[in-house]
C-alpha cells in the first residue's frame, strides 16, 4: 500500500463537506442520517435504514451518488424478486456463446428497497456482494464497482404481512442500522415549501469515485487509533456478549465495524485520532441489530437499546 501525504490529505479534507452541502439542499433535517451515511461510505461499509415509506430514505442514496459521480442503481424487493433479479445472468446464444447480463448489483450506490419482503434466498443473493464486492454467477467471479455500497431498507415488523426478517448473517454485514422518522412539522412544511425545487433534484457532482477510494486511504493511513481505544471498543463487546439477558452477541464484524467508524467520524471532525466519544456516537448504530435477547428478558421487556446504554454507561472510557 503506498503511503499517503498530507498534502493528499489537505487536498480532500473538504471532500465530506461538499458532500453534505449537497446532499441538504434536497433532504430537510435528518443531519444524523447524512452523517452516518458518509461514515459507511468512508468505512467500506453498508446501511440499513428502517423507517417508515416516504421518509427520504432512496432520495438521500440517490443523491449521495450523484455526488460522487457514481452510478445508482435501485432494487424494489416482492416475494416475486428472484436472485438472478439481483446478480445479473448468461445468456447463451444458438452458436454457444454466453453473454453476461449484469444484475443492478454492479453500481457505486444500491438502494435495496424493503429487502425484507424478499424472500430468504433472494436476500442471501446480496451476502457475497456485501461481503467480497464480487459476485459468481455460473462459476466464474464479476468484480463490484468500487467504491460499492449497499443501502437497504426494511419495513418494521409490526407494520403487516408479507416480510421476511433478515437472517442474522445478512444483519451482521449491515456496519450501520439506522431509523429514518417522520419529519417534524416545522421541517415539513418546509420540505412543502421547496417541494418542487427538490424534485428537480438539483444536485451537483463534487468529487469522483476514484478521490472517494483515496480518501478511504488516507483515512486508513493516516486517522491514529490508540491501543486504549482499541481495548474500550472491546471492553464495550466483551459486556454485552456475557449479559444475562443477551442470547446472541456482537460478532467480531461488530468490533470492526465500530473501529472503523469511529476512525471515519474522526476524520469528519477534522481530527487525525480516535477519542471515546467517537466510538459512543456509532455504538448504538453498530451494535443494536447485532444483538439477539433471550425469549425471557424479552418477556421481562428488556430492550437492547437499554443494554447497549447500560454498558456505555458502566465501561470505563480511557482517560485522555
Amino acid at each position: 500500500m503506498s503511503s499517503i501525504s498530507y498534502k493528499d490529505k489537505d487536498d480532500l479534507s473538504e471532500v465530506p463537506i461538499k458532500i453534505v452541502r449537497e446532499l441538504k439542499k434536497v433532504v430537510v433535517g435528518k443531519n444524523d442520517l447524512i452523517e452516518s451515511l458518509l461514515v459507511a461510505l468512508l468505512s467500506e461499509g453498508h446501511v440499513l435504514i428502517e423507517g417508515y415509506p416516504g421518509t427520504a430514505k432512496t432520495l438521500l442514496a440517490k443523491s449521495l451518488a450523484r455526488t460522487i459521480r457514481g452510478e445508482y442503481k435501485r432494487i424494489q424487493f416482492t416475494p416475486d424478486v428472484l436472485p438472478t433479479d439481483v446478480t445479473g445472468y448468461y445468456v447463451y446464444t444458438i452458436h454457444g456463446e454466453s453473454i453476461f447480463r449484469p444484475g443492478p448489483v454492479f453500481a457505486n450506490i444500491v438502494v435495496a428497497d424493503e429487502l425484507n419482503r424478499a424472500t430468504p434466498r433472494t436476500q442471501a443473493a446480496l451476502l457475497e456482494a456485501m461481503q467480497e464486492r464480487q459476485v459468481t454467477i455460473d462459476g466464474i467471479v464479476h468484480k463490484l464497482p468500487y467504491p460499492f455500497m449497499i443501502i437497504a431498507t426494511q419495513i418494521p415488523l409490526t407494520l403487516g404481512t408479507g416480510i421476511y426478517p433478515l437472517a442474522e448473517v445478512q444483519v451482521d454485514r449491515f456496519m450501520l442500522r439506522i431509523w429514518s422518522d417522520y419529519p417534524d412539522p416545522r421541517e415539513e412544511v418546509e420540505i412543502l415549501k421547496k417541494i418542487d425545487y427538490i424534485e428537480e433534484l438539483p444536485i451537483e457532482a463534487v468529487t469522483t469515485t476514484d478521490e472517494i477510494a483515496h480518501l478511504i486511504r488516507i483515512i486508513k493511513q493516516t486517522v491514529y487509533v490508540d491501543d486504549n481505544i482499541l481495548n474500550y471498543i472491546m471492553n464495550i463487546i466483551s459486556y454485552l456478549r456475557s449479559h444475562e439477558y443477551v442470547l446472541l452477541g456482537p460478532s467480531p464484524r461488530a468490533s470492526i465495524a465500530l473501529y472503523k467508524a469511529a476512525r471515519a467520524y474522526a476524520f469528519l471532525k477534522n481530527r487525525d485520532y480516535v477519542i471515546p466519544d467517537d466510538v459512543k456516537r456509532f455504538a448504538k448504530e453498530v451494535l443494536i441489530h447485532r444483538i439477539k435477547l433471550k425469549p425471557e428478558a424479552e418477556l421481562e421487556g428488556a430492550r437492547v437499546e437499554d443494554i447497549v446504554d447500560e454498558a456505555l454507561k458502566k465501561i470505563e472510557p480511557p482517560k485522555p
